[in-house]
């Protein structure tokens, strides 16, 4: 990384005054009624405090911001981990209200070419900031699907405008970006949030909007959420607009989840009916719910690990659960998949008995 020693920021940034959770700080951001914004666009977090979890990464950057050293910055992990949200408040605390003008925003999934790299950011780059001092921000939001020649391009890029500009890449699969970009950069890894912390920002939220969430439904909402903060919110406000009570039954209806009860019957046939009882019932369900057989998988795998069963059938029957998912990711029949499926529990019925 290159040195900062010849880099000057305001030395004393002007912080954002508005800390109200879910309000936006800067009138320039949001011109319009709050009450019209997603919730996930209400609720973000305004200054690194408000950012849920990741206290070490948040502390770490704020370290960065006070001895005027901010690196080049590499986010990644799941999708809803705060990584878009942390960059946006590191952005508020170094420029104030007016850091819209010191930033330049893209999603590298939309402009992922050599141009991009060539014509936006490096003319942004080029240009002097309005401070007299200090230097630029580029955020590139799911830089992962960047092609190879757009990432040689931002090597360079990155080489030649450190004095001015600052680069924060954000991406869900760090192993897509390349070697020559991640060593120009400091990494955090966003790891999916605790299931406890999700619940506090959904307490906070329910609260504010006066939504009616039931104990179960908020259960299943934090069980299909798995560290999401982004789904979570969006689920929530779904379920909020059509149902004026929200239980564990509309959280499954909202997402398009089979419901806990819907798999247990299937597991139950595929345990104990024979091959033609049990695909006839599942080809049903799938029929009336309108559910993928990928939905299926998930519930029944997650449904598995909960049960008792002789060890040696268990293993098997979850090593082969994970294949047939992996043929579906890839493009497998979802007919000659269901018919595996069902093989499999029979193959593992057997091994159980045979372990008795």
């Amino acid at each position: 990384m290159d040195s900062d020693e010849d880099i000057n920021i305001p030395d004393e940034p002007i912080f954002s005054k508005n800390k109200g959770k879910g309000k936006a700080a800067d009138s320039e951001v949001a011109p319009y009624d709050n009450d019209n914004l997603p919730w996930v666009e209400k609720y973000r977090p305004v200054t690194l405090e408000d950012v849920v979890s990741h206290k070490d990464i948040t502390s770490t950057i704020d370290k960065f911001i006070e001895k005027n050293r901010l690196p080049h910055l590499l986010f990644y992990g799941p999708p809803g981990t705060g990584k878009t949200s942390t960059i946006l408040a590191v952005a508020r605390k170094i420029y104030g209200a007016d850091y819209r003008r010191q930033i330049l925003e893209l999603n590298a999934s939309d402009d992922r070419g050599i141009d991009v790299v060539r014509e936006q950011i490096k003319q942004f780059a080029e240009t002097r900031t309005l401070f007299s001092k200090g230097y630029k921000l580029i955020i590139l939001d799911e830089a992962d699907m960047m092609t190879l020649q757009a990432q040689a391009a931002l090597r360079r890029v990155i080489e030649h405008y450190t004095k001015n500009v600052r680069f924060c890449i954000i991406c869900n699969y760090v192993n897509k970006i390349t070697p020559a970009i991640q060593s120009r950069c400091t990494r955090f890894r966003f790891s999916p949030l605790p299931q406890t912390e999700v619940e506090k920002r959904v307490n906070s939220v329910v609260e504010a909007e006066n939504v009616k969430l039931t104990d179960d439904g908020k259960k299943a909402l934090l069980k299909l959420s798995r560290g999401d903060m982004r789904r979570a919110l969006n689920v929530l406000q779904a379920c909020h607009a059509a149902y004026d009570t929200i239980t564990e039954t509309e959280i499954y209806n909202c997402t398009g989840n089979p419901h806990p009860s819907d798999i247990e019957s299937i597991v139950s046939s595929m345990l104990s009916d024979d091959f033609t009882t049990s695909h006839h019932m599942i080809s049903t369900l799938k029929t009336e719910r309108g559910l993928a057989l990928q939905d299926l998988l998930t519930g029944t795998y997650e449904f598995m690990e909960n049960i008792e069963m002789k060890p040696n059938a268990k293993v098997y029957l979850l090593d082969q659960l994970a294949n047939i998912e992996h043929r579906l990711s890839t493009g497998g029949s979802e007919k000659i998949q269901l018919s595996a499926l069902l093989g499999t529990f029979k193959n593992a019925v057997e091994l159980s008995a045979k372990a008795s």
